[in-house]
């Protein structure tokens, strides 16, 4: 069978690919500790698990609007509203998990001849759709120098006249980083001065260790030329529910429904109610996940930085740790699959995230203290052994 030539444009996500080579491992008998996937290892609070079973009960078993159940738009405008902005449930979205924003607001956006510019490291899949769109994607690097935010003055080299679409992400994927409220306001300016539209990836909002987060949305200007990717994944461990959302121009949030028409028509109609519970029920799990987070990130950064040749920056948001591992004298790919194959520790590589990864690791600290302390032990014998 002849594949037409823009599969041959399609990435992936390498946490799926290393999640099957560490559960074939398990399979003959290897003691692996997960540190690969990105989800909260908590399961999904009570209270939103009851509403989504009694949707099913109740028979919210139907289709549903394209673009989501008004209540439920009307309720992430609400939520989303206190990041400063002025949103209404026209401008909302909601798709079976985020990427379907990712994947859509670029079929709509992006053609041949466009330029999009992604964060590198970044999150995977943002380079795989603007490949897939047929633009070129332009990397962004993030440097440990800077905290892994931008550089402004970098960015700015990097816009042409043919720059149509930025992509940002704070709290990140896969570094922690956090971008400040005076970054934004630069990038705001320069989008302004540009015309570009901005994809900004706030999925990680609400697991965020210190600061306020602001959303370039709410900044003078940006709410006409930005789209916001949220969900509900993170906050409240529901990544197997496949439920998300983009707050957008509502112009465009009719284009994207129109995509979702003819992809898969709409979104679970009983997830979607669990989605309405999680966002207007107790809020007590969501605060001790944090809690929960907060002390590993404690344990794992300390850790890695009592290792000989490894250092690592305190991530500032998300569930992840990026360390450097460049003094191994290794490649991040080389090290994560001897980490995985000999030492039973599943990582991943830094260049998983693009080329900018290179000498790191990424590490989900979502997993139990007991198993990130036997992680570090191993990562420790690891580093030794090339002694």
């Amino acid at each position: 069978m002849k594949l037409a030539d823009r599969m041959n444009r399609l990435g992936t996500e390498t946490a799926f690919e290393v999640l099957v080579r560490a559960k074939a491992l398990e399979a003959q008998g290897t003691d692996v500790v997960h540190l690969e996937i990105g989800e909260p290892d908590f399961d999904t609070p009570a209270n939103i698990i009851d509403a989504g079973c009694n949707a099913l009960r109740n028979g919210w078993t139907h289709y549903g609007p394209a673009a989501g159940q008004p209540d439920l738009r009307a309720t992430i405008a609400d939520y989303i509203n206190h990041r400063g902005t002025a949103y209404t449930p026209g401008n909302v979205v909601v798709t079976p998990g985020g990427k379907p924003i990712m994947f859509f607001v670029m079929l709509a956006l992006l053609q041949a001849g466009d330029e999009a510019i992604f964060p590198d490291p970044g999150f995977p899949i943002y380079r795989s759709m603007i490949d897939f769109s047929g633009a070129t994607a332009v990397s962004m690097p993030l440097r440990e120098v800077n905290d892994f935010r931008l550089d402004v003055a970098e960015l700015a080299k990097l816009i042409t006249p043919r720059t149509k679409l930025l992509i940002i992400n704070s709290p990140a994927n896969p570094t922690g980083g956090v971008l400040e409220r005076a970054d934004l306001e630069a990038i705001s300016r320069l989008a302004i001065e540009h015309d570009l539209i901005v994809l900004s990836d706030e999925i990680y909002a609400e697991i965020l260790y210190e600061g306020e987060h602001v959303s370039i949305a709410s900044l003078p200007g940006m709410a006409e030329r930005t789209i916001i990717l949220d969900g509900f994944s993170k906050t409240y461990a529901m990544t197997g529910w496949r439920l998300g959302y983009g707050v957008m121009p509502t112009d465009l949030a009719d284009q994207v429904a129109k995509l979702m028409v003819n992809s898969v028509s709409c979104t679970a109609s009983a997830t979607q109610r669990a989605g309405l519970e999680a966002l207007t029920g107790p809020q007590d799990d969501v605060r001790a996940m944090l809690d929960a987070f907060r002390g590993r990130r404690s344990l794992i950064v300390e850790g890695l930085n009592a290792i000989p040749g490894v250092t690592c920056r305190m991530p500032k948001g998300a569930f992840y740790a990026f360390p450097n591992i460049s003094a191994t004298g290794l490649s991040s790919k080389v090290f994560a699959d001897r980490l995985l194959d000999e030492f039973g520790v599943a990582a991943l590589a830094g260049t998983s995230f693009g080329d900018h990864g290179e000498g790191y690791l990424r590490l989900s600290y979502a997993n139990s203290e007991e198993n990130l302390t036997k992680a570090l032990q191993r990562i420790d014998a690891a580093v030794r052994s090339l002694a």
